[in-house]
Parts: C-alpha cells; structure tokens; sequence
C-alpha cells in the first residue's frame, strides 16, 4: 500500500505543454461529490489539472453536496469537467439535491456547453438522460483493464485519435445496463459493454473508466477506499487489486485532446 503522509509525490505533468494558445486561459468548472474532510476532494482536482496540463488555480471546484451550480456559472468557464464520488451512489440516489443535479446535467447538454466527465460524473450523466445505472459487484472494475473502441468510437472526433484497444484506469462498483437513447456508445471492456459515450453533435463526452489517473494516483486512491471495497472485497482479494494497477499512457492524451477540440469548436 502506498504511505499515507504524502500523495504529491504522485501528481506530476507530462512533459511537453499544449501548444493552441487559446488554451493558455482557460478555466474549468469542476463538479465534486466527496464530503469536505475528504482528502481526495483535493488529491483529485490536482490530477485533472495534471492530465489537462494546466494550473491548479484553472479548477474551479463546486460541491454537489451542496446542490449543483446555477448555469449563469457558466459564462466564466470554458469547460465543465464532472469527477468521481467515494460515499455516493447514483443507483441508490443518495446524493444531496439528486433530482437537481440531473436536472442541470440535462440542461448542459440541451445547451450544449463543453463537457468531460468520468466515472461518477459518466453514472449521473447516463442517468440523468434516461439510462439506468445499476450497483453490479460482480462486475467491479478496479485497476487497469484493456478498454475496446466500438466502430463509432474508432470514428469520434475525439477517441478517433486513440488506439483501438488501450488500457484504462477504473474504480466503480456501479456500471450502465441501459444507455440514454441520444447518446453513441464508443467502447467497452470485457466486463462491461458501455464504458464511455458522446452526445452526437455535441463536445460532451463521458468514461466510466479514469483518464485524470495515472496507475499509481489509481493505486493510492483505492487504498484511501479501502473502508468502501472493503465491504466487497476479501483481505486476499483486495492485496491482490493493490497489484493489479499497472500503467495507461494512452489515457492521459484524451483531457488535453478533449481541451484542443473545444477550442477548435470555440473558433
């Protein structure tokens, strides 16, 4: 297990910058659902702007324990990033102001406004839209597993750009059964069949698997939830999971990748 007195030693940049200047202010929204004392709440804003390449003071964080954001908000940012949750279930619906926050995720992609999000934020977005999110311990995924494009993901404007298979970092217990009729899927794993999607026409995309984590930021998170997994998980299994977070360089291009388009769409 990695040490608990120190998780900075693990968010680091890649070499090389984003080269579009029109990058070079931008300002993201990010939505969280993790309790104040949670010091993933930080841990995991360092690791987007990590992957986006940009500086911390560019991840606005709002907390969703608090309801969502009004979308006057919105005129200040360029991008709305929605990150993951250790306590809260969308299958079980016990997020605060849950109704709310579908609501406004439905209003973000009537606008259409720039959108990435993972894991959590992929769960709410799927139900929010009329998918069904359900709780599937069976099919837990936690560490890297190969993810497959589908034929319109090999064909998105954004995926199109990454292999056609390619190791993804993962840590849900929660998974899709049922995707919203407007949305294309793009990949799955052998576990699950709908692992991220796009809103046709649309710069709004979501994973269910993590592209902000490198393996050992996956490794250290997993072990911040342990009390969680524990309820599922053997002491045998669970040293064996620690083991199993290799690396996913591929995934770490689709935040900046998802930034360039945007910018592209921006003018």
């Amino acid at each position: 297990m990695l040490p608990n007195s120190d998780w900075r030693f693990i968010i680091c940049h890649r070499p090389g910058h984003i080269q579009d200047s029109r990058l070079s202010a931008v300002n993201i929204l990010f939505l969280q659902a993790r309790y104040p004392d949670d010091p993933v709440r930080e841990e995991e804003r360092a690791s987007f702007a990590a992957r986006a390449q940009l500086p911390i003071d560019a991840i606005a964080c709002h907390d969703l324990l608090q309801g969502p954001p009004n979308l006057s908000m919105l005129g200040e940012y360029q991008a709305l990033m929605i990150g993951g949750s250790g306590d809260f279930n969308v299958s079980l619906r016990d997020l605060p102001e849950f109704e709310t926050t579908l609501g406004f995720l439905r209003d973000i992609v009537d606008l259409g406004f720039p959108t990435f999000a993972s894991c959590f934020g992929f769960q709410l977005m799927v139900q929010a839209l009329g998918g069904e999110i359900i709780a599937d311990p069976e099919k837990m995924e936690v560490g890297a597993f190969a993810v497959r494009l589908s034929t319109e993901g090999e064909a998105d404007e954004l995926f199109g750009n990454m292999p056609a298979s390619f190791a993804a970092q993962f840590g849900h217990k929660e998974r899709a059964a049922i995707l919203p009729d407007e949305v294309v899927n793009l990949a799955s794993t052998q576990l699950c069949p709908y692992q991220a999607f796009r809103i046709p026409g649309k710069p709004i995309w979501a994973t269910q698997f993590h592209p902000e984590l490198t393996a050992d930021e996956n490794r250290f998170r997993f072990s911040r939830y342990l009390r969680i997994y524990g309820k599922t998980m053997s002491a045998e299994e669970q040293a064996q999971t620690l083991e199993a977070f290799t690396p996913s360089p591929e995934t770490e291009r689709l935040i900046p990748l998802f930034l360039q388009i945007i910018a592209n769409y921006k003018g």
